[in-house]
């Protein structure tokens, strides 16, 4: 086994084949890009604190703090111990296996096509161009995921989460009051799951969009943007169902208190269409965009012509 201890920046590069990674810090950044090299190299550009320690045997590269350990990471609570930062950028064969944990910290993880897990306390995290499976959990830290392939796992107490072009096969997320902004633009078929308390949920299909919906709230305002789809209720608890295209793909969505909005993404020359229009300064057709009506629809609910909430709508769109 190779070991180093870093108090100062320093730059390594490491000959020997890397298949996992494992990175651990408090404050800072850490920034993972997946490359075509056979290679790792690490940069610690900024340490502040205790020595990061970095060791490689058997394939694996970690970079962490000896008290930081993984086993318990979101229970690591000792105040204390967060009087420390660092700076630390790795780039690895895109094949690699990463697993990164953060207190306080910002995290990028992009160019990964192996599997990835991320967790953190604070901090946010950013993954860009991940094929592989993604699990990220967090207990008050915000997720963005930008183009995204693989299946996407999110777990969290307060944390957002915005998806923004994702094509992975599936989307499942927990929160309790976190918002969720999910905008999709699959290749095929995708399953899509999210769970809240009392945050809200907007989630953006394609058009024409393809999926057997599903969504529930007990408490909270809905908002609708396809006819096809039917909205159930009078009182309090509301129901959006309906199947869209063939139905292969699945959405399910549920609330509390949080609001619900299904929104609708423009067609492809819908969008060239407004391109053009807004260089010459003329809405298209004389109409709205086509990103869908925020109002509910549906004979049976007497609430139906209320606007969803502006700042959903806002974030989406």
């Amino acid at each position: 086994m190779s070991e180093w201890s870093v108090a100062e920046p320093k730059k390594l590069t490491f000959d020997e084949p890397v298949s996992d990674l494992h990175v651990r810090i408090v404050n800072g950044t850490v920034n993972v890009v997946g490359t075509d090299e056979g290679s790792a190299r690490l940069e610690i550009s900024e340490i502040d604190g205790p020595p990061l320690v970095v060791t490689q045997q058997h394939g694996t590269l970690t970079v962490a703090y000896e008290d930081l350990p993984w086993k318990g990471f979101l229970k690591w609570l000792d105040r204390k111990g967060w009087r420390r930062s660092a700076v630390v950028s790795l780039a690895v064969p895109a094949s690699t296996r990463v697993e990164v944990g953060v207190v306080g910290a910002a995290a990028v993880v992009s160019g990964i096509s192996g599997p990835s897990v991320v967790r953190g306390v604070t901090g946010d995290t950013t993954l860009v161009s991940l094929s592989g499976p993604v699990r990220a959990e967090t207990v008050s830290g915000n997720l963005e995921a930008q183009a995204v392939t693989g299946d996407l796992r999110f777990n969290s107490v307060s944390g957002d989460l915005t998806v923004v072009e994702g094509s992975g096969p599936s989307v499942r997320a927990e929160s309790v009051t976190g918002s969720m902004i999910v905008d999709l633009d699959p290749d095929g078929p995708t399953d899509v799951q999210l769970s809240n308390v009392s945050g809200e949920i907007a989630i953006r299909l394609p058009h024409p969009a393809d999926a057997d919906v599903e969504a529930n709230t007990a408490s909270g305002s809905i908002s609708n943007a396809f006819d096809g789809l039917r909205v159930h209720g009078q009182w309090g608890a509301h129901k959006i169902t309906g199947r869209l295209g063939a139905g292969t793909g699945k959405l399910r969505a549920t609330t509390v208190s949080g609001s619900i909005a299904l929104l609708r993404r423009p067609a492809a020359e819908d969008e060239e269409e407004g391109v053009e229009d807004d260089v010459t300064g003329a809405p298209a057709n004389g109409a709205q965009g086509d990103s869908g009506d925020n109002s509910v629809s549906g004979p049976d609910d007497a609430s139906g012509s209320a606007p969803a909430d502006g700042t959903t709508d806002k974030k989406v769109l």
